[in-house]
């Protein structure tokens, strides 16, 4: 992309949501206008795709309702998104996850990324360190007089 494209695109983009990744679990604050009256309605589900960059840059978000699933592609510099909010961070190995589309249930359930590094623990858990005794300290030395 150009640079003069860019800067034409600059003030049309958003700072002010946070970078959605695939497999995090979100909630998506969609402004819905109903005639004069304009509401905030809520769209959760979880990441399955995102492409594209700049301001064409597209998230899709993909939910079970009534046993049926349901995805919807948002904008990600649209003002017609309120807010977004991360509920849950996702651990995948793919960039698209349409491999979900096949499954119901628990079996779209995708693993956690926990902790302060946002890395999942891996392997079986082991017990805590035991701490260290506390270490005597060297007696000063008195010197003769």
């Amino acid at each position: 992309m150009s640079s003069r494209i860019r800067k034409a695109e600059q003030p049309y983009e958003r700072h002010d949501l946070p970078e959605v990744s695939v497999g995090d679990s979100v909630d998506v604050a969609v402004k819905i206008k109903e005639g004069d009256r304009e509401r905030i309605q809520t769209f959760s589900g979880t990441v399955i795709r995102v492409r594209g960059g700049g301001l064409g840059r597209t998230f899709t978000v993909r939910r079970i309702v009534q046993g049926e699933g349901v995805e919807r592609v948002f904008p990600t510099h649209s003002p017609v998104i309120a807010g977004i909010k991360i509920t849950r961070k996702g651990r995948v190995r793919r960039s698209r996850l349409y491999y979900l589309r096949d499954r119901v249930g628990k079996k779209t359930r995708l693993r956690e990324i926990l902790g302060a590094r946002g890395v999942a623990p891996s392997g079986p858990k082991s017990a805590p360190p035991a701490p260290e005794a506390p270490q005597a300290e060297p007696e000063p030395e008195l010197a003769d007089v």
